[in-house]
């Protein structure tokens, strides 16, 4: 879709009191498939589609409103003339103006390549970026449908060295079946890959640092290998094996669920059959929700908003006051407050 912007004016004393939504930003991959557009009823389009980045400010992705008085104006605009009325002081205090977070949608229709994310020291150091903590919630899964997810045995370099050149990497990595409803929380330097089947929400760190360390021998549509990063991601591994490679959580009707707790944002699951009231007088952030299942309407002041399986939507930190109502088949959220 091409978005047809206009210029942009500040307006003085303008109240950002309504959830945001924005535009999707589609991006091709090899690996991606059709279920953004089958299940999620994103834009068609004729090649496979791998990612929606929903909410983002990485250059050359930033996203752009898609509804009210702020239609057509991008994040970054709005948060260069508002930073408080969007972002709240909490957040700026923290990450300065800055859009601290990334969502995603991920349509995987084949395994997606092996790999890791730097940690925010060796990130800066290389590519002046932030390093990347991310999560996923499985939003669908094929049958047999699998991440892999960390190491099944203790490694260092030289041992990790010896599988890579043998070519035997994947036998060392740690399987995880998964199902519709599973949470994973992905520090930074932890080996991962998205298997085939799988359509999950991303949450993560505003960074688009990513080292990939084997892709299957897999060739791109002119015939290329793409870019691994062998030497880069060996300072980047983190060869610890957690006690579990899922998280648990609560799946309580109408209460507020946590599900991850990181470094950079906290993540919570609601499970909705009945209206749910919200007062942010005192946090003093933006709030994001995901729509995982299900559909209702967020309710604020005189304005209302929809919101369903697959969408994504921005409270603003000026947006005190609101209330997310499911519609008769209930509705299931992941809230991120950063």
């Amino acid at each position: 879709m091409k978005i047809q912007r206009h210029k942009f004016f500040k307006i003085s004393n303008l109240k950002i009191d309504y959830p945001l939504k924005f535009y999707p930003i589609l991006k091709e991959r090899l690996w991606g498939g059709f279920k953004l557009s089958s299940v999620l009823h994103k834009d068609r389009s004729k090649k496979p589609i791998g990612e929606s980045w929903e909410i983002s400010a990485v250059d050359g992705s930033v996203s752009v409103v898609a509804n009210g008085h702020l239609n057509q104006m991008s994040l970054n605009e709005l948060i260069e003339n508002y930073p408080t009325e969007i972002l709240g002081k909490k957040v700026i205090e923290r990450f300065g103006t800055n859009f601290p977070l990334l969502i995603k949608i991920i349509d995987a229709h084949s395994d997606l390549s092996i790999q890791l994310h730097p940690n925010d020291e060796l990130a800066m150091q290389r590519h002046h970026s932030l390093g990347k903590e991310e999560m996923w919630y499985i939003m669908e899964a094929e049958k047999d449908s699998r991440l892999m997810f960390g190491f099944n045995q203790k490694l260092d370099k030289v041992l990790y060295s010896k599988h890579l050149k043998e070519d035997t990497l994947e036998s060392i990595l740690h399987l995880e079946k998964v199902q519709k409803g599973d949470v994973f929380h992905i520090p930074a330097g932890r080996v991962h890959a998205i298997g085939g089947g799988i359509l999950l929400t991303e949450i993560q760190q505003s960074s688009d640092i990513t080292y990939r360390l084997f892709d299957w021998n897999r060739l791109d549509d002119e015939g290329n290998s793409r870019e691994l990063h062998t030497d880069l991601a060996l300072d980047a591994i983190d060869f610890t094996i957690p006690k579990s490679f899922k998280s648990t959580y609560q799946k309580i009707e109408n209460m507020d669920n946590k599900l991850i707790e990181g470094n950079y944002f906290t993540t919570h699951f609601l499970n909705l059959s009945q209206s749910m009231h919200f007062d942010h007088k005192f946090t003093d952030t933006f709030v994001i929700f995901i729509g995982v299942e299900g559909s209702g309407r967020i309710v604020s002041n005189n304005h209302e908003v929809s919101i369903q399986m697959g969408e994504t939507i921005l409270i603003p930190a000026q947006l005190q006051q609101f209330s997310i109502i499911p519609d008769n088949n209930g509705l299931k959220l992941i809230q991120v407050i950063p």
